[in-house]
């Protein structure tokens, strides 16, 4: 379902979620969790929260359209371009995704085995959401900024010595090992959740948060091959040719 038809305002709201689970995260954005409001119907629920359905089917739209570049997209743009969309989806992830999962582990109310997992998951994800936000920082604080400086040196921005002084800091290589550390950051949820295994019977709510926990992973994944396999190696590259041109400003002095 990529809209919402005028006859859906009166399903109720987890009939509406059932048929796309993208719902749910959209009427999060709106301020709304569906799971408290299951049993009411979208047309009670926009009433309460003063919210134009249209605008929720626009957004609902919106979400349905939205495309990701290709690996060969990305793989064509020069290396200040994929860094852009890298921080786009750190922000993307850190103000949307993660406070929509971290949302739901702390509000669904179920009774049964999911309980006990939630339980365990309102422990475990905090964790996991610190060390993850952590990572993206020190990303962008480190490698990010060495991209920079590295891009400034090849312009001419510094002086020889201060040039030289900048490329003694660790080394894009350096930073890759340390990088490839975290490439399977949920493995601990994983196992948690007995790789997302659901029973037949299980709630909306808790499949629901399944499958937004595999699409984050799933997206955590891309993002990381598309560092490790494109943001590194063009890194690694620019690195080489500032060395190659200092050292053939040494010589030339």
């Amino acid at each position: 379902m990529s809209e919402l038809k005028s006859n859906s305002h009166h399903k109720p709201i987890k009939e509406l979620v059932e048929e796309n689970y993208v719902f749910a995260a959209v009427l999060h954005y709106f301020g709304i969790d569906f799971f408290l409001y299951e049993h009411n119907s979208l047309a009670e629920v926009c009433e309460k929260f003063k919210i134009n359905p249209q605008q929720l089917t626009a957004e609902l739209e919106s979400w349905a359209l939205r495309k990701e570049p290709s690996h060969e997209d990305l793989y064509l743009k020069p290396i200040e371009v994929l860094m852009a969309y890298l921080k786009r989806k750190h922000y993307f992830f850190v103000r949307q995704e993660l406070p929509f999962l971290s949302n739901m582990i702390g509000g669904i109310r179920v009774e049964g085995m999911y309980d006990g997992i939630l339980g365990d998951l309102k422990m475990l994800f905090p964790l996991f959401v610190e060390d993850f936000i952590h990572h993206i920082h020190e990303e962008e604080t480190t490698l990010f900024n060495r991209i920079k400086l590295l891009q400034e040196i090849e312009s001419d921005v510094y002086i020889l010595p201060d040039a030289l002084k900048i490329l003694k800091q660790k080394p894009i290589s350096h930073l890759s090992d340390q990088h490839e550390a975290h490439d399977d950051e949920m493995v601990g949820i994983r196992q948690l959740t007995k790789d997302y295994q659901l029973e037949a019977d299980a709630p909306t709510a808790i499949k629901v948060l399944y499958h937004e926990l595999q699409v984050f992973e799933k997206e955590l994944q891309v993002h990381a091959t598309i560092e490790d396999t494109l943001l590194f190696p063009k890194a690694i590259e620019l690195e080489r040719e500032v060395v190659r041109r200092l050292k053939k400003k040494i010589i030339s002095n």
